[in-house]
């Protein structure tokens, strides 16, 4: 087995998005070529309700797949095909947005007005930009958790992992979604396809993701042993971009780490992207916006 180095560690940014909700971006609307299949990250994180009632209005998606994962709070949503409904704690919904639809999405805070959830975009391949759009609403009781010896959890979205498969089925990047808590200051080793391009988003606790060509640094509880090479250290809302190789080392730190670990197979397609529209040409791009403009975006009701 050949460990993943790590390339990079990202820090999110802050970021204005819908009618004014404020969130923090892990990656998007650059360096696809690194994340590909995927495009864009944002942690919608907030304890303030009017940094995030106004919501996201009516907006369109054409040639991708949107995750929303909510872990506290409410997502209400509907959609130009009728669909409506809402998201709580532990839901996912996978929106395969293809020849296009109109949507809106609109959070509302628990009872003590916290909101927070993950919204992960996923690029469409050119032979299903415009397939027909279609959800998966998935139930928190349906999401497969698993506990291992040693206290690590997992919640597997989608994909198989540690003898479970995700609900999530039929998607065309064929990710790896999963949401993963390692205790304090334990060690874990996780498996992850050499084929596919690998992030993870910490977004609680830290620890440190071992590089492949450092020696192993320990972390005890007296803290890490200072004769040990560089780590690298992930902290709440570290973005850790990986290389190749089968697996990742995740080392936790005193208080644990939880982070979302997701993978998938590059397409290795050009990218043409403006705003939440995504296609493989400029032409393609033009005709999208010209159809929107015009009435014509939805194909599909």
């Amino acid at each position: 087995m050949s460990l993943r180095p790590v390339k990079e560690i990202l820090s999110t940014k802050p970021t204005l998005e819908g009618a004014g909700v404020k969130l923090q971006r892990a990656f998007g609307f650059g360096k696809t070529k690194e994340f590909d299949p995927f495009l864009l990250l944002d942690d919608f994180r907030n304890e303030n309700p009017s940094d995030y009632l106004a919501g996201f209005p009516w907006h369109p998606h054409r040639g991708i797949e949107t995750i929303t994962y909510v872990l506290a709070g409410e997502v209400q949503h509907g959609d130009s095909l009728g669909n409506k409904g809402s998201m709580t704690a532990g839901d996912v919904q996978w929106m395969t947005a293809g020849s296009g639809i109109l949507h809106q999405e609109m959070p509302k805070g628990d009872e003590k007005g916290r909101m927070h959830g993950f919204q992960l975009w996923a690029n469409l391949p050119a032979s299903l930009k415009m397939t027909d759009p279609r959800y998966q609403d998935i139930p928190s009781a349906a999401i497969p958790e698993v506990t291992e010896d040693d206290g690590t959890r997992a919640r597997i979205i989608c994909g198989e992992f540690w003898g479970q498969r995700g609900p999530v089925e039929g998607v065309a990047a064929d990710p790896s979604y999963v949401d993963i808590s390692v205790p304090p200051f334990k060690k874990k080793r996780i498996k992850v396809d050499v084929a596919r391009n690998a992030f993870a988003y910490v977004f609680a606790g830290e620890g440190v993701f071992r590089d492949a060509s450092q020696p192993q640094a320990v972390l005890t509880e007296s803290g890490a042993d200072p004769n040990a090479a560089p780590v690298y250290d992930a902290k709440n809302h570290s973005l850790v971009l990986f290389d190749r190789g089968d697996e990742i080392v995740v080392q936790a730190g005193p208080d644990g780490i939880r982070f979302l670990l997701v993978s998938g197979k590059p397409l290795e397609e050009p990218v043409a992207w403006y705003g939440p529209i995504v296609m493989n040409t400029q032409a393609e791009l033009h005709t999208a916006m010209s159809e929107l403009q015009s009435g014509k975006f939805i194909k599909h009701r």
